[in-house]
């Protein structure tokens, strides 16, 4: 058993659990799990949502250890759910490292990836039934799917500019989209513009972040807790000042 070789597998599935959104006891576990089935000798593993060191044993009795930065961090349930899948697979089977790191590798293009277009809808049909159950009318719902496509837009080819800074991004798309809806409702395509843009900025809702900090502080990783709430606080501030910006701007043109 190669130390070096078995370290790199199990730092890789780590980041892939936390890239696709797992909660940090999902991570640690499952990389203990990985490193328990293929004969690591006192496996340690430490996570928080930036980072993941994994440390064992060599043969020779010295402490090898890994340490990755994670850069990027989202939700995506697929990837998730077959990394999950993979780690089970790997325990049960125990297949040869380099094999097991190449299966590993090919994570990310065995799920499925859906077309611009086909997300810029989802983007737009979301806003869109969501204000009606706020109390909006169908003109209201019709200017959130528009709302929804431009803030979609701002998010998927928006990157370059503004970056992996959440707060920044949400910053911009707030803006966007409560002066889009303040133009809309002037323009008399809708009717209210507080529930048009309610609606559309429930696409930016940290509700994902928000719920992975409270089962972070059920399993008792406080520090991935406070820095998971840390985040959602940030984009919930930057929600609100984007969007006082972005009427403020309305107000004066």
């Amino acid at each position: 058993m190669d130390p070096d070789k078995l370290l790199n597998l199990a730092a890789a599935l780590g980041c892939r659990l936390a890239e696709s959104g797992a909660e940090i006891s999902r991570v640690e576990e499952s990389v203990s799990r990985l490193l328990g089935a293929y004969g690591g000798t006192d496996p340690q593993v430490f996570a928080i949502p930036s980072c993941l060191i994994v440390s064992l044993k060599a043969a020779d009795g010295r402490s090898v250890t890994r340490m990755q930065r994670i850069r990027s961090r989202g939700t995506d349930i697929e990837l998730l759910e077959a990394c999950n899948a993979l780690c089970r697979r790997l325990c049960r089977t125990v297949p040869p490292l380099d094999e097991a790191r190449a299966l590993v590798e090919r994570l990310p293009a065995s799920c499925r990836r859906h077309r611009p277009a086909v997300v810029l809808l989802g983007y737009a049909f979301a806003p869109a039934f969501f204000c009606p159950l706020f109390g909006g009318g169908f003109w209201d719902a019709l200017s959130a799917f528009f709302c929804g496509l431009a803030v979609g837009a701002c998010l998927l080819f928006g990157g370059k500019w503004l970056g992996g800074n959440s707060f920044l991004r949400t910053l911009v798309c707030s803006g966007l989209a409560s002066l889009l809806s303040l133009l809309l409702v002037r323009s008399g395509l809708g009717r209210n513009v507080d529930l048009v843009t309610i609606g559309v900025l429930m696409l930016l809702v940290p509700g994902v972040a928000l719920t992975n900090a409270m089962r972070e502080f059920v399993a008792g990783d406080t520090y991935s807790g406070l820095s998971r709430t840390a985040e959602a606080i940030l984009i919930a501030a930057g929600i609100a000042l984007g969007a006082a910006v972005g009427l403020g701007i309305g107000q004066l043109l």
